[in-house]
């Protein structure tokens, strides 16, 4: 059998199993509030509205209860787990000092390639505020940060970022939808971008650290005021 055949009639693997393909739409219903705070999940009905086996549905809520998104309660089940202030600040507190280093670092490189890539991911913010997709926002606010760090080749602390990236944009999922985040979001973050182009490193990472303490400061009222009600929720 000729090559050409062979290659005519191979079967290509999906980019994506079944299994990490549910993964995705269940973390991204979380992140995006289809699925709430202390809503239970109940395995055969995400099993009809994935289309997927009970085993799936097992190994995807396994998954999220080991990225902080879903809580095994006793008696109860698998729900929503419900975000905890004292733990978002924690998240907060290792953004800005890996965020500040990195924008001190991209500073000090005087670069106009990482000028130029920042500058596109923030625009693409821009945009998708515009256009309210908070989608997009989360997306291009994750290529901002991840030119931060890997352009000054910082990738082991881009690794921690990563870990945390689904318990960060579940909180920017939040943050981003409040009164003027749209407006005040991209202009401290030009502030860092600014920072760079000028070469200045403590300026930009100062900026830095202002970014994520006002993110920090806005997703602490958010929680505060969402407790009760997730707590309600949460019960049996």
């Amino acid at each position: 059998m000729s090559g050409a055949l062979k290659d005519a009639i191979r079967v290509e693997r999906p980019a994506k199993t079944l299994r990490e393909l549910a993964l995705d739409k269940v973390r991204e219903a979380i992140v995006n509030g289809y699925f709430r705070p202390g809503d239970r999940l109940v395995e055969r009905d995400l099993c009809a509205q994935l289309g997927v086996s009970r085993t799936v549905v097992r190994e995807v809520l396994r998954h999220l209860e080991s990225e902080g998104l879903v809580a095994n309660l006793p008696n109860k089940g698998p729900i929503v787990a419900q975000l905890d202030i004292e733990e978002a600040k924690q998240i907060y507190e290792i953004r800005g000092a890996l965020e500040g280093m990195a924008a001190r670092l991209c500073a000090e490189r005087r670069s106009p390639e990482i000028v130029a890539a920042l500058e596109e991911s923030l625009a693409g913010i821009r945009n998708s505020y515009r256009d309210n997709d908070m989608a997009a926002v989360l997306t291009n606010t994750s290529s901002f940060y991840h030119t931060l760090f890997t352009m000054v080749d910082r990738n082991v602390a881009w690794g921690v970022v990563n870990l945390l990236t689904v318990r960060i944009n579940h909180l920017r999922s939040m943050t981003i939808k409040t009164e003027r985040r749209g407006i005040e979001g991209p202009l401290q973050m030009s502030k860092i971008v600014d920072a760079i182009r000028r070469g200045d490193g403590e300026g930009a990472y100062r900026a830095a650290m202002d970014h994520v303490a006002a993110a920090s400061a806005i997703a602490e009222a958010v929680l505060s005021a969402k407790k009760p009600a997730d707590q309600a929720r949460a019960k049996p």
